[in-house]
């Protein structure tokens, strides 16, 4: 395996853990005109989609309409790592799928329930991500932010990956 490929898949494989231990992050469609609004993710590791439960009435859902590219951020904060996902999102109508995240959490917010009118499944594949991270290590920070500005150099605290999901399909 060429290192560019180990590269790649560790870099999916530290994101697709931080999408198992993060529980939220901040969802918003492409040409909405909406802000970015805290979200719930359920995610399939198998598929690399995303699945998102939300009332039917919200300005989430007008602003997907029949499909439309969403991105969906997330942070963990016991470790320096961002990320920022994009892919195309639409409703879904995959009742297996809903039965198999719905939650206590989810019925929370329902008056009905599972069988409420107004769930609405939402479905992101993932097509591309972009992930910073560091070590979170503050005396590396420090260092390394003390050797940049010794030198003529510029401080390396972290990496940066872009991964395409529809390149690996």
């Amino acid at each position: 395996m060429a290192d560019t490929d180990r590269t790649e898949t560790d870099a999916r494989g530290q994101l697709f853990d931080q999408l198992d231990d993060v529980r939220a992050g901040m969802l918003g469609v492409e040409g909405s005109g909406q802000h970015m609004q805290p979200m719930t993710h359920y995610f399939d590791r198998d598929t690399g989609e995303l699945w998102f439960i939300t009332s039917r009435d919200t300005d989430l859902v007008r602003g997907i309409g029949q499909g439309n590219t969403a991105h969906f951020c997330v942070q963990s904060t016991s470790q320096d790592y961002y990320a920022c996902l994009s892919g195309p999102i639409r409703q879904s109508q995959d009742e297996a799928k809903l039965d198999e995240i719905w939650s206590a959490v989810a019925a929370a917010y329902f008056e009905g329930g599972r069988e409420d009118r107004d769930v609405c499944l939402l479905h992101m594949p993932l097509h591309e991500a972009a992930i910073w991270s560091s070590s979170g290590n503050p005396f590396a920070f420090g260092i390394e932010v003390l050797r940049a500005n010794m030198t003529d150099g510029t401080a390396q605290t972290g990496t940066h990956k872009v991964i395409n999901f529809a390149s690996a399909a």
